[in-house]
Protein backbone atom coordinates (compact mmCIF):
# COMPACT_ATOMS: atom_id res chain seq x y z
CA UNK A 1 0.00 0.00 0.00
CA UNK A 2 1.16 3.53 -0.70
CA UNK A 3 -0.13 5.86 1.26
CA UNK A 4 -0.18 9.84 -0.06
CA UNK A 5 -0.40 13.01 2.09
CA UNK A 6 -1.65 16.00 0.65
CA UNK A 7 -3.43 19.91 1.62
CA UNK A 8 -3.55 17.81 5.57
CA UNK A 9 -5.73 14.84 4.04
CA UNK A 10 -4.71 10.90 3.48
CA UNK A 11 -5.30 9.24 -0.03
CA UNK A 12 -4.68 5.48 0.03
CA UNK A 13 -3.39 3.60 -2.80
CA UNK A 14 -3.56 -0.07 -2.65
CA UNK A 15 -1.93 -2.34 -5.86
CA UNK A 16 -1.24 -5.46 -7.46
CA UNK A 17 2.51 -6.08 -9.09
CA UNK A 18 2.13 -7.26 -12.40
CA UNK A 19 5.21 -9.13 -14.25
CA UNK A 20 7.15 -6.28 -15.62
CA UNK A 21 7.31 -7.70 -19.05
CA UNK A 22 3.21 -7.31 -19.35
CA UNK A 23 4.09 -3.91 -21.30
CA UNK A 24 1.13 -1.07 -20.94
CA UNK A 25 -1.19 -0.25 -23.90
CA UNK A 26 -1.66 2.88 -25.54
CA UNK A 27 -5.10 2.80 -24.13
CA UNK A 28 -3.97 2.02 -20.05
CA UNK A 29 -5.69 3.95 -18.11
CA UNK A 30 -5.85 6.45 -15.50
CA UNK A 31 -9.62 7.49 -14.60
CA UNK A 32 -10.97 9.34 -11.58
CA UNK A 33 -13.93 10.00 -9.56
CA UNK A 34 -15.22 13.29 -10.21
CA UNK A 35 -15.40 14.14 -6.13
CA UNK A 36 -11.72 13.02 -5.69
CA UNK A 37 -10.27 14.81 -8.36
CA UNK A 38 -9.15 17.51 -6.17
CA UNK A 39 -7.47 15.67 -3.29
CA UNK A 40 -6.01 12.62 -5.40
CA UNK A 41 -4.84 14.64 -8.29
CA UNK A 42 -1.65 16.19 -7.36
CA UNK A 43 -1.12 14.11 -3.97
CA UNK A 44 -0.84 11.01 -5.56
CA UNK A 45 0.58 11.72 -8.98
CA UNK A 46 3.53 10.28 -8.36
CA UNK A 47 2.53 6.73 -7.22
CA UNK A 48 -0.29 6.54 -9.78
CA UNK A 49 3.67 6.99 -12.01
CA UNK A 50 5.12 4.43 -9.39
CA UNK A 51 2.21 1.66 -10.13
CA UNK A 52 2.02 2.19 -13.67
CA UNK A 53 5.74 1.38 -14.06
CA UNK A 54 5.21 -1.55 -11.76
CA UNK A 55 3.06 -2.84 -14.71
CA UNK A 56 -0.51 -1.78 -13.18
CA UNK A 57 -2.50 -1.47 -16.30
CA UNK A 58 -5.10 0.82 -14.99
CA UNK A 59 -5.40 3.15 -11.91
CA UNK A 60 -8.53 4.48 -11.12
CA UNK A 61 -9.34 7.01 -7.84
CA UNK A 62 -12.52 6.74 -6.32
CA UNK A 63 -13.97 8.94 -3.36
CA UNK A 64 -16.62 9.33 -1.42
CA UNK A 65 -18.67 13.05 -0.92
CA UNK A 66 -16.58 13.09 2.15
CA UNK A 67 -13.56 13.73 0.80
CA UNK A 68 -14.82 17.25 0.33
CA UNK A 69 -14.78 17.14 4.18
CA UNK A 70 -11.53 15.56 5.36
CA UNK A 71 -12.82 12.16 4.84
CA UNK A 72 -10.51 9.75 3.08
CA UNK A 73 -10.68 8.92 -0.87
CA UNK A 74 -9.49 5.56 -2.09
CA UNK A 75 -7.87 3.86 -4.96
CA UNK A 76 -7.75 0.77 -6.15
CA UNK A 77 -5.15 -0.24 -9.02
CA UNK A 78 -4.85 -3.38 -11.20
CA UNK A 79 -6.52 -5.50 -14.49
CA UNK A 80 -8.62 -3.03 -16.63
CA UNK A 81 -12.27 -3.49 -15.42
CA UNK A 82 -14.70 -3.22 -18.30
CA UNK A 83 -16.25 0.43 -19.23
CA UNK A 84 -19.85 -0.74 -17.83
CA UNK A 85 -17.96 -2.03 -14.55
CA UNK A 86 -15.87 0.94 -14.12
CA UNK A 87 -18.67 3.51 -14.23
CA UNK A 88 -20.67 1.16 -11.94
CA UNK A 89 -18.03 1.74 -9.15
CA UNK A 90 -17.84 5.52 -9.84
CA UNK A 91 -21.52 6.18 -9.80
CA UNK A 92 -21.87 4.14 -6.61
CA UNK A 93 -19.21 6.26 -5.11
CA UNK A 94 -20.84 9.72 -6.04
CA UNK A 95 -24.67 7.97 -5.69
CA UNK A 96 -25.27 10.69 -2.73
CA UNK A 97 -24.88 13.74 -5.24
CA UNK A 98 -25.37 13.05 -8.66
CA UNK A 99 -28.98 11.55 -10.15
CA UNK A 100 -27.18 9.48 -13.00
CA UNK A 101 -28.25 5.93 -13.16
CA UNK A 102 -27.30 3.79 -16.24
CA UNK A 103 -26.84 6.80 -18.63
CA UNK A 104 -27.90 6.09 -22.15
CA UNK A 105 -25.95 9.40 -23.25
CA UNK A 106 -23.60 11.70 -21.91
CA UNK A 107 -23.65 16.26 -22.06
CA UNK A 108 -20.11 17.57 -22.28
CA UNK A 109 -19.49 21.79 -21.50
CA UNK A 110 -16.99 23.12 -21.85
CA UNK A 111 -15.97 26.15 -19.49
CA UNK A 112 -14.53 29.07 -21.07
CA UNK A 113 -16.58 30.50 -23.63
CA UNK A 114 -19.27 28.06 -23.58
CA UNK A 115 -20.91 28.65 -19.78
CA UNK A 116 -19.29 32.40 -19.51
CA UNK A 117 -17.17 34.49 -22.30
CA UNK A 118 -14.15 34.86 -20.42
CA UNK A 119 -11.25 34.63 -23.19
CA UNK A 120 -11.72 39.21 -22.49
CA UNK A 121 -11.53 38.36 -19.04
CA UNK A 122 -8.30 36.25 -19.44
CA UNK A 123 -6.67 38.31 -21.53
CA UNK A 124 -6.73 41.17 -19.48
CA UNK A 125 -5.73 38.93 -16.37
CA UNK A 126 -2.69 38.02 -18.67
CA UNK A 127 -1.92 41.52 -18.97
CA UNK A 128 -1.96 42.56 -15.84
CA UNK A 129 0.31 39.62 -14.86
CA UNK A 130 2.68 41.00 -17.43
CA UNK A 131 2.59 44.42 -16.20
CA UNK A 132 3.31 43.03 -12.63
CA UNK A 133 6.59 41.32 -13.35
CA UNK A 134 7.05 44.03 -16.24
CA UNK A 135 8.02 41.76 -18.67
CA UNK A 136 10.46 42.99 -21.56
CA UNK A 137 10.58 41.49 -25.15
CA UNK A 138 13.22 43.21 -27.14
CA UNK A 139 13.01 46.05 -25.34
CA UNK A 140 9.19 46.32 -25.19
CA UNK A 141 6.58 45.66 -22.56
CA UNK A 142 4.66 41.78 -23.11
CA UNK A 143 0.95 42.70 -23.98
CA UNK A 144 -1.67 40.87 -25.63
CA UNK A 145 -3.93 43.17 -27.59
CA UNK A 146 -7.63 41.68 -28.24
CA UNK A 147 -6.94 40.58 -32.12
CA UNK A 148 -3.67 38.87 -31.41
CA UNK A 149 -5.56 37.18 -28.33
CA UNK A 150 -8.33 36.20 -30.48
CA UNK A 151 -5.65 34.34 -32.77
CA UNK A 152 -3.87 32.69 -29.85
CA UNK A 153 -7.21 31.31 -28.06
CA UNK A 154 -8.03 29.42 -30.98
CA UNK A 155 -4.63 28.26 -31.56
CA UNK A 156 -3.45 27.06 -28.53
CA UNK A 157 -5.47 25.84 -25.32
CA UNK A 158 -4.22 25.88 -21.96
CA UNK A 159 -2.83 29.34 -20.44
CA UNK A 160 0.60 27.80 -19.52
CA UNK A 161 1.32 26.34 -23.11
CA UNK A 162 -0.09 30.08 -24.85
CA UNK A 163 2.74 31.76 -22.84
CA UNK A 164 5.32 29.15 -23.94
CA UNK A 165 4.18 28.90 -27.39
CA UNK A 166 4.23 33.08 -27.63
CA UNK A 167 7.86 33.87 -25.97
CA UNK A 168 9.11 30.73 -28.80
CA UNK A 169 7.59 32.67 -31.67
CA UNK A 170 9.16 35.81 -30.31
CA UNK A 171 11.66 35.81 -27.51
CA UNK A 172 11.87 34.58 -24.30
CA UNK A 173 10.97 37.99 -22.04
CA UNK A 174 13.01 39.53 -19.26
CA UNK A 175 11.61 40.54 -16.06
CA UNK A 176 12.55 44.49 -15.30
CA UNK A 177 10.35 44.89 -11.74
CA UNK A 178 13.38 45.45 -9.48
CA UNK A 179 11.93 43.59 -6.73
CA UNK A 180 11.58 40.09 -8.62
CA UNK A 181 13.90 39.94 -11.46
CA UNK A 182 16.53 38.37 -9.22
CA UNK A 183 14.36 35.42 -9.23
CA UNK A 184 14.63 34.78 -12.74
CA UNK A 185 18.12 35.43 -13.56
CA UNK A 186 18.74 33.95 -16.80
CA UNK A 187 15.28 33.83 -19.00
CA UNK A 188 16.75 33.58 -22.53
CA UNK A 189 18.79 30.22 -22.26
CA UNK A 190 18.12 28.39 -18.61
CA UNK A 191 14.74 26.12 -19.24
CA UNK A 192 14.41 26.09 -15.26
CA UNK A 193 14.24 29.58 -14.83
CA UNK A 194 12.16 29.56 -17.95
CA UNK A 195 9.98 27.12 -16.10
CA UNK A 196 9.73 28.94 -13.02
CA UNK A 197 8.81 32.48 -14.72
CA UNK A 198 5.40 30.75 -16.38
CA UNK A 199 4.80 28.98 -13.29
CA UNK A 200 4.92 32.03 -11.53
CA UNK A 201 3.07 34.43 -14.35
CA UNK A 202 0.41 31.83 -14.28
CA UNK A 203 -0.05 32.02 -10.87
CA UNK A 204 -0.21 35.99 -10.71
CA UNK A 205 -2.22 35.66 -13.94
CA UNK A 206 -4.89 33.52 -11.81
CA UNK A 207 -5.26 36.05 -9.01
CA UNK A 208 -6.47 39.05 -11.39
CA UNK A 209 -8.68 36.76 -13.26
CA UNK A 210 -10.22 35.66 -9.99
CA UNK A 211 -10.65 38.99 -9.31
CA UNK A 212 -12.40 39.80 -12.44
CA UNK A 213 -14.35 36.50 -12.53
CA UNK A 214 -16.54 37.97 -9.21
CA UNK A 215 -16.68 41.31 -10.54
CA UNK A 216 -17.99 40.93 -14.07
CA UNK A 217 -18.54 36.94 -14.71
CA UNK A 218 -22.22 35.83 -16.04
CA UNK A 219 -23.29 32.57 -17.39
CA UNK A 220 -24.55 32.58 -21.16
CA UNK A 221 -27.97 32.74 -22.20
CA UNK A 222 -30.10 29.47 -21.60
CA UNK A 223 -26.70 27.19 -21.11
CA UNK A 224 -27.55 27.22 -17.08
CA UNK A 225 -31.04 26.04 -17.68
CA UNK A 226 -29.82 23.04 -20.43
CA UNK A 227 -27.41 21.27 -17.36
CA UNK A 228 -30.51 22.04 -15.22
CA UNK A 229 -32.38 19.96 -17.57
CA UNK A 230 -29.29 17.23 -18.35
CA UNK A 231 -28.92 17.19 -14.06
CA UNK A 232 -32.40 16.31 -13.61
CA UNK A 233 -32.65 13.36 -16.10
CA UNK A 234 -31.02 10.36 -14.96
CA UNK A 235 -30.33 9.18 -17.52
CA UNK A 236 -28.11 11.21 -19.17
CA UNK A 237 -24.45 11.69 -17.52
CA UNK A 238 -23.23 15.48 -17.18
CA UNK A 239 -19.91 16.65 -17.15
CA UNK A 240 -17.78 19.93 -17.47
CA UNK A 241 -14.04 19.55 -19.12
CA UNK A 242 -12.04 22.59 -19.36
CA UNK A 243 -8.34 23.65 -20.57
CA UNK A 244 -8.40 25.84 -17.84
CA UNK A 245 -6.00 25.53 -14.79
CA UNK A 246 -7.69 24.34 -12.08
CA UNK A 247 -7.52 27.39 -9.99
CA UNK A 248 -9.30 29.25 -12.78
CA UNK A 249 -11.64 26.69 -13.68
CA UNK A 250 -12.52 26.14 -9.99
CA UNK A 251 -12.93 29.74 -9.61
CA UNK A 252 -15.81 30.48 -12.53
CA UNK A 253 -17.69 27.32 -11.89
CA UNK A 254 -18.16 27.82 -8.27
CA UNK A 255 -19.04 31.69 -8.77
CA UNK A 256 -21.78 30.50 -12.07
CA UNK A 257 -22.60 26.91 -11.98
CA UNK A 258 -22.86 27.20 -8.39
CA UNK A 259 -21.91 24.04 -5.63
CA UNK A 260 -25.23 22.50 -6.19
CA UNK A 261 -25.01 21.98 -9.37
CA UNK A 262 -21.47 20.91 -9.35
CA UNK A 263 -21.99 18.54 -6.57
CA UNK A 264 -24.50 16.66 -8.74
CA UNK A 265 -22.13 16.01 -11.88
CA UNK A 266 -20.69 12.77 -12.97
CA UNK A 267 -17.43 14.37 -14.60
CA UNK A 268 -15.25 17.38 -12.84
CA UNK A 269 -11.80 17.57 -15.26
CA UNK A 270 -9.87 20.71 -15.24
CA UNK A 271 -6.35 21.20 -18.11
CA UNK A 272 -4.15 20.13 -14.96
CA UNK A 273 -5.64 16.95 -14.58
CA UNK A 274 -4.44 15.89 -18.42
CA UNK A 275 -1.19 15.42 -19.36
CA UNK A 276 -2.27 16.78 -23.15
CA UNK A 277 -4.59 20.06 -23.50
CA UNK A 278 -6.94 20.78 -25.90
CA UNK A 279 -7.28 20.06 -29.22
CA UNK A 280 -5.67 16.68 -27.95
CA UNK A 281 -8.87 14.42 -27.52
CA UNK A 282 -6.83 12.96 -24.00
CA UNK A 283 -9.60 15.56 -21.81
CA UNK A 284 -12.91 14.43 -23.89
CA UNK A 285 -11.51 10.39 -23.82
CA UNK A 286 -10.47 10.09 -20.17
CA UNK A 287 -14.67 11.53 -19.30
CA UNK A 288 -15.69 9.11 -21.76
CA UNK A 289 -14.02 6.51 -19.74
CA UNK A 290 -15.28 7.50 -16.56
CA UNK A 291 -18.69 7.64 -17.80
CA UNK A 292 -18.85 4.19 -19.12
CA UNK A 293 -20.16 5.20 -22.54
CA UNK A 294 -19.37 5.23 -26.11
CA UNK A 295 -17.82 8.17 -27.87
CA UNK A 296 -21.14 8.15 -30.17
CA UNK A 297 -23.41 8.62 -27.33
CA UNK A 298 -21.40 11.44 -25.93
CA UNK A 299 -22.47 15.00 -27.16
CA UNK A 300 -19.85 17.54 -25.96
CA UNK A 301 -20.45 22.09 -26.13
CA UNK A 302 -17.57 23.77 -27.25
CA UNK A 303 -16.86 27.31 -28.47
CA UNK A 304 -13.94 26.80 -30.20
CA UNK A 305 -12.06 25.20 -32.98
CA UNK A 306 -9.63 24.25 -30.58
CA UNK A 307 -11.97 22.38 -28.59
CA UNK A 308 -14.19 21.32 -31.36
CA UNK A 309 -11.03 19.66 -32.72
CA UNK A 310 -10.66 18.18 -29.09
CA UNK A 311 -14.34 16.37 -29.37
CA UNK A 312 -13.58 15.05 -33.05
CA UNK A 313 -10.33 13.53 -32.36
CA UNK A 314 -12.45 11.81 -29.28
CA UNK A 315 -15.11 10.20 -31.51
CA UNK A 316 -17.85 12.38 -30.12
CA UNK A 317 -20.48 14.83 -31.65
CA UNK A 318 -20.03 18.81 -30.75
CA UNK A 319 -22.40 21.24 -30.72
CA UNK A 320 -20.87 24.64 -31.03
CA UNK A 321 -21.95 27.91 -29.04
CA UNK A 322 -19.59 30.38 -30.68
CA UNK A 323 -18.97 34.00 -28.78
CA UNK A 324 -16.18 36.47 -29.36
CA UNK A 325 -13.67 35.92 -31.40
CA UNK A 326 -14.83 32.59 -32.31
CA UNK A 327 -17.83 34.40 -34.30
CA UNK A 328 -17.67 33.17 -38.02
CA UNK A 329 -15.21 30.18 -38.04
CA UNK A 330 -16.23 27.32 -40.02
CA UNK A 331 -17.21 25.08 -37.96
CA UNK A 332 -19.53 22.67 -39.88
CA UNK A 333 -16.38 22.43 -41.89
CA UNK A 334 -14.42 21.54 -39.56
CA UNK A 335 -17.19 18.56 -38.56
CA UNK A 336 -19.43 20.36 -35.99
CA UNK A 337 -23.09 18.35 -35.79
CA UNK A 338 -24.83 22.14 -35.34
CA UNK A 339 -23.89 26.07 -34.51
CA UNK A 340 -25.92 27.84 -32.41
CA UNK A 341 -26.69 31.92 -33.45
CA UNK A 342 -25.16 32.30 -31.34
CA UNK A 343 -26.29 31.00 -28.05
CA UNK A 344 -27.95 27.91 -26.33
CA UNK A 345 -31.04 29.78 -25.73
CA UNK A 346 -31.57 31.86 -29.48
CA UNK A 347 -31.03 28.64 -30.66
CA UNK A 348 -33.66 27.05 -29.13
CA UNK A 349 -31.30 23.95 -28.05
CA UNK A 350 -33.10 21.83 -25.32
CA UNK A 351 -32.25 18.43 -23.86
CA UNK A 352 -35.12 16.60 -25.08
CA UNK A 353 -34.00 18.13 -28.70
CA UNK A 354 -30.76 16.78 -28.16
CA UNK A 355 -31.56 13.24 -26.48
CA UNK A 356 -35.32 12.63 -28.30
CA UNK A 357 -37.75 10.19 -26.00
CA UNK A 358 -36.89 6.41 -27.24
CA UNK A 359 -33.68 7.84 -29.50
CA UNK A 360 -30.68 5.71 -30.00
CA UNK A 361 -28.32 8.20 -31.17
CA UNK A 362 -28.26 12.03 -30.53
CA UNK A 363 -30.57 14.30 -32.29
CA UNK A 364 -29.72 18.24 -34.11
CA UNK A 365 -32.89 19.47 -35.49
CA UNK A 366 -33.05 22.52 -33.43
Amino acid sequence: MLVSKGRGRIAFLQFERFPPTEKLTDNAMITMNCTAHRLCTRSSASQIAQCRAAGARSVVLRASRSTFSGGFGSARVGPPRSATGMAASIRAANAASSNTSDPSFALLFDCDGVLVETEELHRLAYNASFQHFQIHIDGEQCDWPPEYYDVLANTVGGGKPKMRWHFGQTNWPVVMNPELQGAYPDTLTDEAVQDRLIDDLQDKKTEFYKKIVDEVAEAREGILELMDEAIADPSIAVGICSAATKAGFDKVVNSVVGKDRLACMDVLMAGDDVTKKKPDPLIYNLAREQIGLPADKCVVIEDSIVGLRAAMGAGMTCIITPCGSTMGQDFIGEGASFVCSPTVEASGVTLRKIFPEGATAPSFEF
